[in-house]
């Protein structure tokens, strides 16, 4: 009875519906189906269960496996969609993607800084101390200045002074930030937003366009780095571009970039490019000119308007561009510059001037050592002299230069004390730099005569003693006339002025060559002079600088004239470090002999060879040289205001077309002065006003009078060829040592067979005391 209702219970359980259980044990596919002993109806699987239990359960066996066939594609189907629906709890789609790029980019961020922080400790450690960090000292500037305070050059490593930016023109800042750096007013020096441009810009047009670097790194680098393109140097860059930032005002930084930064044309700093390529100071540079200097910067070497004048102005164009966008500049102004004439420099300094600034250079050390600062030098230079020297010199070679042969040409003008007021060392500096008129030394020909005469004064002879122009024969050597000819007896004064060498020849055997060459040492000549007979000639080399102050004792009545162009140099600060005024000259000649000597020379220009440098009003003396097969042609003049030399020729020392000291020379130098003494009352050279004419009989002030032999040994006829004298004796016997002449056994044989048999009377001259009668 138990029994049965158990099975009755189990009956009315069986009547609800039995799910099949799955298990997927490892192993096994998804299609095994299980039933467990637990799901059977009989609750435990026993042998004696009825038969009608067991196909139940068959029944029901077979019907969950027909289930779970039916069910296997929608249980794969829900598991695709579990699994989609676990990504999205995750944070799936666009958020999820934003949300995981972020978070990498966060990793890869401080990882990155890390990174960096880790280079910039590295490199920052490689670097010396930042309490030991200093600019290092701008290169010194020599800054030369003309008599009349204008600025002749700058000279330096940089070229240029350094200006603060109230000095220059307002132009100049606002061109190279605008190009450079547009926020320089606003970054710590250095410009993210710059670099991301300049990146991306690099990035889209696949080459190097703009660069990343401000204004304050590129003077970082300037200052301290080398131009390596290396990490090191550029987080170097980036360190010290903040310590600058840190230590110095924005204007501070700009200010040293400008007066440091290369321009080109080996120009550093804007006060060095502006004269090299405009001829003017920065402070004057106007908007299209300071636009150029900006454009510069990219590629100095490339750009330079010496070398790409269209490359310059194009770069330039952009530059404006940039500046009126920034509000710099408006409409107008950039429609006003753009119509300028574009730049057109040179391709090196151009002007005579440079010449002097050279000279100044070559001659600083030896005044003030080696120079470490800043200084200014003042000169005796005159730039409107200058000018008009350059002026008469380009005309003559432009002229007549070419048809004649003659390629240079050099000009020196000196004052009393010998101060240089104008030099011109060549045709074009630009071309030539090197110097003719101080470092060129070539034979000064006839202008070295007077130097003979004066040697001659000074043993008593006048310009009215009388010499035989006949031929004349020294040892081996026969001296000749210009023009081959031969004019009998003359005075002295005429032999100078119709340029005789035979006379000449001869007046040195009466003196002596050494006592020639003492006189000229003693005048300003400080080239060795070769002592014989040919010295009259003026066959040893001179430079023309010290040929011309040579002459200078001529014109200012006996003194030397120093040549120089130095004044005074001082410092920055205004402390003088040398001056000299030349104020206090020693006497070189007496007065008398001057005296005699403007008189002899006055006729080399009225009526001898100097002709053509007579000057309108102006007293003038001088004396023209010409070298043998006219390689060389001089002339050398003087008033009562400046002594001034010419020299025409070739630097290779080739002939020129039959040119003497009388041609070219003589009219650039009646061009050059005529215009030097513009506006100035004229005055009569030292001594040639009330003069009486001397004759060899009679003393000279200051000169020791002859002794008188035992007998008059000769007469001299004292008439002129030109009549203007009456004729007198010529003095009293002078013996060899009183003469200075060199005795036969010396090598140098005295003047013999001058001239050819006269008729009448013959007279004694000294040639025939010298000969032994």
């Amino acid at each position: 009875m138990g029994q049965r209702r158990s099975g009755m219970a189990g009956q009315r359980k069986s009547g609800q519906r039995i799910e099949p259980s799955f298990e997927g044990g490892r192993g096994r596919g998804d299609d095994d189906l299980h039933v467990s002993a637990g799901d059977r109806i009989g609750g435990g699987g026993k042998s004696g269960r009825s038969a009608s239990s067991s196909g139940k359960a068959s029944t029901a066996r077979s019907a969950a496996s027909k289930s779970a066939g039916d069910r296997e594609p929608v249980r794969k189907s829900a598991r695709r969609r579990g699994g989609g629906s676990r990504r999205g709890g995750s944070g799936g789609g666009l958020f999820g993607l934003v949300r995981s790029l972020f978070y990498w980019c966060f990793v890869l961020g401080i990882w990155g800084g890390i990174g960096i922080a880790g280079l910039v400790l590295y490199y920052g450690a490689r670097m010396p101390n930042a309490t030991s960090w200093t600019i290092p000292e701008r290169p010194p500037n020599v800054k030369i200045l003309a008599v009349s305070g204008d600025i002749i050059a700058n000279r330096g490593a940089t070229g240029g002074e350094a200006l603060s930016l109230e000095n220059m023109s307002p132009y100049i800042p606002q061109a190279v930030i605008a190009i450079e750096d547009r926020r320089f007013y606003s970054h710590f020096g250095v410009d993210p937003l710059g670099l991301a441009r300049a990146m991306i810009t690099n990035i889209s047009t696949g080459r190097m366009v703009q660069g990343g670097s401000t204004i304050t790194q590129q003077l970082a680098k300037n200052l301290f780095l080398s131009p390596d393109r290396t990490l090191e140097r550029k987080v170097q860059e980036v360190l010290l571009s903040v310590w600058l930032e840190q230590k110095y005002t924005k204007d501070q930084i700009l200010a040293m970039y400008l007066n440091r930064v290369f321009f080109g044309s080996n120009a550093y700093g804007v006060e060095a490019a502006s004269r090299r390529y405009f001829n003017k100071s920065a402070r004057d540079v106007n908007l299209g000119e300071a636009a150029l200097l900006a454009g510069l910067l990219k590629a100095p070497s490339r750009l330079s308007p010496a070398r790409d004048p269209q490359a310059a102005e194009a770069r330039a164009q952009v530059v404006l561009g940039t500046m009126r966008e920034e509000g710099f500049v408006t409409d107008s102004e950039i429609k006003t510059a753009m119509s300028q004439t574009p730049t057109r420099a040179k391709s090196f300094w151009s002007g005579s001037e440079h010449y002097v600034a050279d000279m100044v250079m070559d001659q600083l050390p030896a005044m003030v050592g080696d120079i470490k600062e800043d200084l200014i030098v003042d000169t005796t230079l005159d730039l409107d002299l200058e000018k008009k020297a350059e002026a008469a010199i380009a005309a003559s070679l432009g002229e007549d230069g070419a048809k004649l042969n003659a390629s240079q040409a050099a000009l020196v003008s000196i004052d009393g004390t010998g101060a240089i007021r104008a030099l011109v060392g060549g045709k074009d500096y630009a071309e030539s730099q090197f110097d003719r008129a101080s470092k060129a030394r070539r034979q000064p020909g006839s202008a070295f005569k007077p130097f003979v005469y004066a040697a001659a004064m000074e043993i008593g002879r006048t310009p009215m003693s009388v010499r035989n122009d006949a031929p004349v024969r020294i040892g081996k050597w026969t001296p000749e006339n210009y023009d081959q000819k031969y004019r009998g007896e003359v005075t002295l004064t005429r032999a100078l002025a119709d340029s005789l060498n035979t006379i000449a020849a001869q007046l040195v055997m009466e003196v002596g060559p050494q006592n020639v060459a003492k006189l000229a040492h003693r005048l300003g000549i400080e080239s060795e002079l070769q002592a014989n007979a040919s010295i009259a000639l003026g066959t040893s080399e001179v430079s023309l600088v010290e040929l011309t102050s040579a002459y200078a004792p001529f014109m200012n009545g006996g003194f030397k004239a120093t040549p120089h162009v130095i004044r005074r140099i001082s410092t920055a600060d205004g402390k003088v470090l040398y001056e000299n005024t030349y104020d206090n000259p020693p006497r070189v000649l007496d007065p008398a002999i001057v005296s005699e000597m403007n008189q002899m020379m006055v006729k080399v220009i009225t009526s001898g060879t100097g002709k053509n440098a007579r000057l309108k009003d102006w007293d003038a003396a001088g004396k023209t040289g010409t070298t043998q097969s006219f390689r060389d042609a001089l002339f050398v003049g003087y008033t009562s205001n400046l002594t001034t030399g010419i020299w025409f020729g070739n630097d290779d020392g080739k002939s020129m077309k039959k040119v003497t000291g009388g041609g070219l020379p003589a009219k650039a130098w009646n061009v050059f002065m005529t215009a030097a003494h513009e506006g100035l009352s004229p005055s009569p050279l030292f001594g040639t006003v009330g003069v009486q004419p001397v004759f060899e009989d009679q003393p000279v002030a200051g000169q020791p009078v002859p002794e008188k032999g035992g007998d008059e040994l000769f007469d001299i006829i004292s008439r002129t060829l030109d009549g203007n004298e009456a004729g007198s004796r010529d003095g009293q016997a002078v013996t060899a040592e009183q003469t200075g002449a060199v005795p036969l056994n010396d090598g140098l044989v005295p003047p013999a067979d001058v001239g050819k048999q006269q008729t009448g009377t013959r007279r004694t001259t000294l040639l025939d005391i010298l000969l032994g009668g």
